[in-house]
């Protein structure tokens, strides 16, 4: 484990199946800060939808089909980045941050900073991002990302942009 900020900070750890429900409730009420008002009703929407995402991050954790790494304090996970290699023949990059999130009351705290060093390190990658998340976007600069111009959609997101380093 990566202590973060002295003995009372969150640590980093790789993730492990027994982490699925917490990496699903960290992950929909992410989603739920940050993009809830995207939507008409949240509350309804199944990509806000705990249960939904505990038996997703069960597979994924059981296939190990991401690198995947959770932040703690003494709360609990407060925060996880997924990382895996670029699949597409014809990937930017040869690795894709798929996702990184931490719950609102723990940004600032460094522990995004310290997920994104324990999945990716310095290594060439891309990842995707809404195109309407600003402070994703300044997180994202300071760590020599930059935007290569190609665009998307995701879910209720809207319009994402692809970011590269």
């Amino acid at each position: 484990m990566a202590r973060l900020d002295g003995d009372a900070g969150p640590v980093t750890r790789p993730a492990t199946v027994e982490d699925a429900e917490s990496i699903a409730r960290v992950h929909a009420t992410s989603w739920r800060e940050t993009y809830g008002r995207l939507v008409e009703d949240p509350d309804t929407n199944p990509w806000f939808d705990v249960d939904r995402r505990v038996g997703m991050w069960r597979t994924y954790l059981e296939d190990r089909v991401f690198s995947t790494t959770v932040a703690e304090d003494p709360t609990g996970v407060i925060g996880f980045a997924a990382a895996q290699r670029a699949v597409e023949p014809d990937a930017v990059r040869p690795e894709e941050l798929a996702m990184l999130y931490v719950l609102e009351r723990a940004q600032g705290t460094g522990a995004g900073q310290a997920l994104l060093d324990g999945v990716l390190g310095g290594r060439p990658a891309s990842l995707w991002v809404a195109a309407d998340n600003p402070r994703a976007h300044a997180f994202y600069r300071r760590n020599r990302f930059t935007t290569d111009g190609a665009t998307s959609s995701f879910g209720p997101l809207g319009a994402t942009v692809r970011l590269v380093r």
